[in-house]
C-alpha cells in the first residue's frame, strides 16, 4: 500500500440540504451496497456512490479570480492531492473503508452558478466517482492510501 494524502473534509448531501455547497459533516459512513448514511442519493446510483475532489480543483478556480466555498463542487471527500492522477478501478483505502474510482465526474451547469466559467475551466478535473468495496468511516485528517 502507499500513502497518497489525507482527507481535508467531509460533506454530505443531507435530507434537508439543497444545492452547492455541500453540508460539512464530521464523519461520512459508509455503507457497501448502499451508499453514505443519511445522505439524499444514498442507495442510488452506487457506481456513483461517493465523489472525491482535490484540493487541486479549487486552486485552478482560484487561480481564475473564482474563490469557492469547500463543498461547492458538490464533493463527499475532499483530498489533499488530485485524484484525477489515479486510473480508473483504482481502490483507495481511508480508514476501514475501501472505495474504488470508477468514472470521472462530468461538469454539469450547476457549476454556472459560482461563474459561468467554472464548469469549462474544471472540465477533467471536476472531482471522480467512486463506488463503496467496503464499509467503514472517513472523517477528516485521515490518511488514504492505495492497493497495489
Amino acid at each position: 500500500m502507499k500513502s497518497m494524502g489525507k482527507v481535508l473534509n467531509t460533506f454530505s448531501a443531507t435530507k434537508d440540504s439543497s444545492g452547492l455547497p455541500r453540508p460539512q459533516v464530521s464523519f461520512l459512513n459508509l455503507i457497501e451496497g448502499f451508499g453514505i448514511e443519511n445522505d439524499k442519493f444514498a442507495g442510488k446510483k452506487l457506481e456513483q456512490t461517493v465523489m472525491i475532489v482535490g484540493l487541486k480543483s479549487y486552486e485552478i478556480a482560484l487561480q481564475n479570480g473564482i474563490n469557492l466555498e469547500f463543498g461547492c463542487l458538490g464533493e463527499n471527500v475532499l483530498l489533499d492531492f488530485d485524484p484525477h492522477s489515479l486510473e480508473i478501478g483504482t481502490n483507495l483505502i481511508i480508514g476501514d473503508s475501501i472505495i474504488e474510482i470508477t468514472q470521472v465526474c462530468t461538469i454539469c451547469n450547476h457549476l454556472a452558478v459560482f461563474d459561468e466559467n467554472l464548469p469549462i475551466l474544471l472540465k477533467g478535473h471536476r472531482g471522480v466517482y467512486c463506488k463503496i468495496i467496503k464499509s467503514g468511516n472517513i472523517s477528516k485528517d485521515m490518511i488514504v492510501k492505495i492497493e497495489g
